[in-house]
């Protein structure tokens, strides 16, 4: 089949080139030339693991091209799917269709014969017959259908996620546009992963109620980390006994620092005003956005105590900037509140992160970007790991605290153990819920 992606963002190229990679013709469009050249030179814009490579093979088979142009994208194709950006809307927190109806508006002057439509942009429920409209309303003689896909990637896994679904969504209106979804994802059918198909307005909650579902579940231990400091409780002996119950699981259990990224924060934002919206308050979404802003801001306390109760002066290393490894997504993740506050505070912030420097540095001014965690932590008076990328998760601690003024480490992920920390050498330890290392206990 053939099918036009439109948009090379992260949903939108990823989801180009795993369609190529089943064996369908694809073309993926963007109105920026610098984009389409950097890709058509086999550079990617995101940094996504197997990406590259996979991109790369695609392109040599000639099952994937790129262009500006997107009525050249378009003819003979059979589906056409839109993967632009619904950012958060400024002031109201809905999410901004302005690129999603543009995209429909020019699929429709562009289109002449029969396509499927498909928003795998996440939008609010409701939007894809709002595209259908502006189809219609564009060229009314146009035959088309549109479908719901929305996508359930993970930045930093995005293509096994994509090869091996724990479920594709459709949400469709006729036995003709049902058709033309399962042709193209007959790979995954063949090989027994779970299809739902549903009708337009359930596919489109279906992606929001998982999302809020998630962050729900992160809040929900960074809550409990918060209450076992003040009990004297271990949060990670918590997370092991509650996700052994089947109901419960034991993914996204893990206390830290909030959840942050391009689907959380804007994906809850979006449902609360939905709610709003149709007369129904999301209490308990609404809670999670209030409750995950607190947990940001808990950490700079946790920091603050640690150096004893003022960070002026101190000179900090943060291991880990984006909001969370194996991605350069910057979007929403706690350093941007914890980095500034610090800054903010008076101490010089000396920033390590494998990835982020190509969008963190405009988005942490004042920050000191280093390439080497034991760079950072010269004469450093405290070391805050922030994501725990794998090269944080096996750092030499003795050597590290052997060459900070004062050792003191605020484990913000709980990666190390303060018995592995006192051993190494450091002074000083906190963690996120933690049994008695919450806000930087002496190792004495």
């Amino acid at each position: 089949m053939k099918i036009a992606m439109i948009g090379t963002g992260y949903v939108g190229l990823v989801s180009g080139v795993c369609f190529s990679d089943f064996g369908h013709e694809v073309v993926c469009v963007d109105k920026d030339p610098n984009k389409i050249q950097m890709l058509e030179a086999g550079k990617v814009p995101i940094y996504e693991p197997g990406l590259e490579d996979l991109m790369a093979k695609n392109v040599q088979a000639g099952r994937l091209t790129f262009t500006e142009n997107l009525k050249d994208a378009v003819t003979d194709a059979d589906a056409v799917f839109i993967a632009v950006g619904t950012p958060t809307r400024r002031g109201d927190g809905h999410a901004d269709l302005t690129y999603v109806f543009a995209a429909a508006e020019e699929i429709a002057d562009s289109l002449d014969h029969y396509a499927v439509v498909v928003t795998k942009s996440t939008v609010p429920v409701g939007t894809n017959r709002s595209v259908a409209e502006v189809i219609a309303k564009t060229n009314p003689s146009l035959e088309f259908d549109v479908a719901s896909n929305p996508e359930f990637l993970r930045e930093g896994a995005a293509i096994d996620d994509f090869m091996r679904p724990d479920r594709v969504v459709v949400g469709v209106e006729s036995d003709r546009a049902e058709q033309v979804m399962a042709d193209i994802y007959r790979p995954l059918f063949l090989r027994d992963f779970p299809i739902v198909t549903t009708d337009l307005e359930s596919a489109e909650m279906i992606k929001y109620a998982a999302n809020a579902f998630l962050a729900t579940k992160i809040t929900f231990m960074n809550e409990i980390a918060a209450l076992c400091e003040r009990v004297d409780a271990d949060v990670k002996q918590v997370s092991k006994g509650i996700g052994l119950d089947g109901r419960i699981g034991n993914k996204f259990l893990h206390a830290g620092p909030g959840y942050g990224g391009s689907c959380f924060p804007k994906d809850t934002k979006a449902l609360a005003r939905i709610g709003q919206e149709n007369g129904m308050a999301m209490q308990i979404t609404e809670t999670v956005i209030n409750v995950n802003n607190d947990a940001k801001r808990r950490m700079i306390d946790k920091v603050v105590d640690m150096c004893g109760g003022s960070v002026s002066g101190k000179t900090i290393a943060v291991l880990g900037v984006t909001f969370k490894p194996n991605t350069d997504d910057m979007r929403d993740a706690p350093s941007l509140t914890i980095v500034p506050a610090l800054i903010g505070g008076g101490a010089t912030v000396r920033v390590v992160d494998p990835q982020g420097l190509a969008e963190g540095e405009a988005l942490l001014p004042g920050a000191h970007w280093f390439e080497d965690a034991y760079k950072a932590a010269e004469n450093a008076d405290a070391v805050v790991l922030l994501t725990e990328w794998n090269e944080f998760r096996a750092l030499d601690l003795k050597r590290l605290a052997g060459c900070m003024d004062t050792a003191a480490m605020a484990d913000l992920r709980n990666i190390y153990s303060p018995l592995d920390a006192k051993r190494a050498g450091f002074a000083a330890y906190c963690a996120v819920g933690r049994r008695g290392f919450g806000t930087g206990e002496w190792l004495d």
